[in-house]
């Protein structure tokens, strides 16, 4: 065989992989882009309702989660959000600022896709999609890959293909197949920011379905303050998408249901309005159907004036810290991310390559590296793509 005259092989056109192989295309180098779907990015096209949330100005490494949560600062510190705002200024792209420091673009996310395409083009980036990736090995001097019935090989190798979340689009574990191939440990997969199940007693709970309201939720050290929504399997929205990734099965998690309350509101109100209820005194600050639930649960169904204090003080304690233990999340099919993955035991910080296997480069969501929601993962991928192109 004679191999392809490539410098690199970026295996995966998503967001990481397209970075990576855009920026080393435009410093001169000769790389093959492939992917196994027909187009790139299908997730960035999905991301943020159709906006894509594609950065975050509050980046910091202490917003990712890995078993070394110093891994990710070179990456994040030499390719800010900063840096690719620039990027998409400098191709037109219109965007907005949302909560939290979160950037979306004003039109569709396909002009980031768009984007990034252009890039490859300007750096003379060569294609290879929609062809089934077949067996990955290595020669003794470059690595080859079968692309249907012909075999490619570059000195390089970078891995780009995610994670198994939202394998309706065809994610799936072949990152972890190619790392453990070249001995590299993996750290156990499990879904991320994805939502919550109950079960039992907390499944009356379901009847909620729908109903919506800013809450501080936590799980272990971690607290989120966002709105969480119940639905008809158990808990989601912002704030339980982001203590799941903190959430470790048969655990339970605890949310503030009146995060701006002070200990003794119950008592409070009791003297201010004797006559009212719980039920009227929560419906001040939450949806009815909510206050309902809460106070039936509470057992407070009388007058304020005829409940005894202690009563009042442990309602709002229970208020405060109301513990919910799922049985469980809605898996791979709705988490936004994998978290886990190819050990970063096994890479360098600096340039994502394995240290023992001399070529091989690991990026982007395939690492157990996992943001927080709201464009922290992009900007990994953003930054783990470049910081691996400036290697290659």
């Amino acid at each position: 065989m004679s191999p392809a005259p490539y410098d690199a092989i970026v295996l995966g056109a998503g967001a990481a992989g397209l970075m990576c192989a855009a920026v080393a295309g435009q410093r001169g180098r000769r790389i093959l882009l492939v992917d196994h779907a027909d187009e790139a990015g299908r997730k960035i096209v999905i991301s943020g309702g159709g906006r894509c949330n594609f950065t975050n100005l509050h980046t910091a490494p202490d917003r990712y989660l890995s078993a070394n949560p110093h891994f990710a600062k070179s990456a994040l510190g030499r390719y800010t959000a900063s840096d690719f705002v620039a990027l998409v200024e400098r191709h037109g792209i219109a965007w907005h600022e949302k909560t939290l420091g979160q950037l979306f673009c004003d039109g569709s996310a396909r002009q980031i896709v768009a984007m990034l395409l252009g890039e490859c083009e300007v750096g003379r980036v060569e294609r290879a999609f929609g062809t089934p990736v077949g067996e990955v090995g290595h020669d003794g001097t470059a690595f080859t890959l079968t692309l249907g019935r012909r075999t490619v090989a570059a000195p390089q190798l970078v891995i780009a293909t995610g994670g198994p979340s939202i394998p309706k689009l065809g994610a799936s574990g072949f990152a972890y197949d190619i790392a453990r191939r070249f001995g590299l440990k993996v750290v156990e997969p499990r879904p991320a920011l994805v939502p919550l199940t109950l079960g039992g007693d907390e499944a009356l709970f379901r009847t909620l379905s729908g109903v919506a309201a800013e809450v501080v939720a936590s799980a272990g050290k971690a607290r989120f303050r966002e709105a969480a929504l119940f639905t008809h399997r158990g808990l989601s929205g912002p704030a339980i998408l982001q203590v799941s990734s903190y959430w470790r099965a048969r655990e339970p998690i605890a949310i503030d249901f009146l995060p701006d309350a002070t200990p003794d509101w119950l008592v409070a109100a009791k003297r201010a309005s004797p006559r009212t209820t719980a039920r009227r005194a929560l419906a001040a600050t939450l949806p009815d159907r909510l206050a309902e639930a809460l106070a039936d649960r509470l057992a407070l169904t009388g007058d304020l004036a005829n409940t005894p204090d202690r009563r009042l003080d442990e309602a709002a304690r229970r208020l405060s810290g109301w513990p919910f233990t799922p049985n469980g999340s809605e898996g791979f099919a709705k988490a936004e991310v994998t978290a886990g993955g190819i050990s970063t035991a096994d890479l360098s910080s600096q340039t994502l390559e394995a240290r023992r296997v001399p070529g091989l480069h690991a990026i982007g969501e395939a690492v157990d590296v996992t943001g927080w929601l709201g464009g922290y993962n992009f900007q990994w991928a953003w930054a783990s793509g470049w910081a691996a192109a400036q290697a290659l």
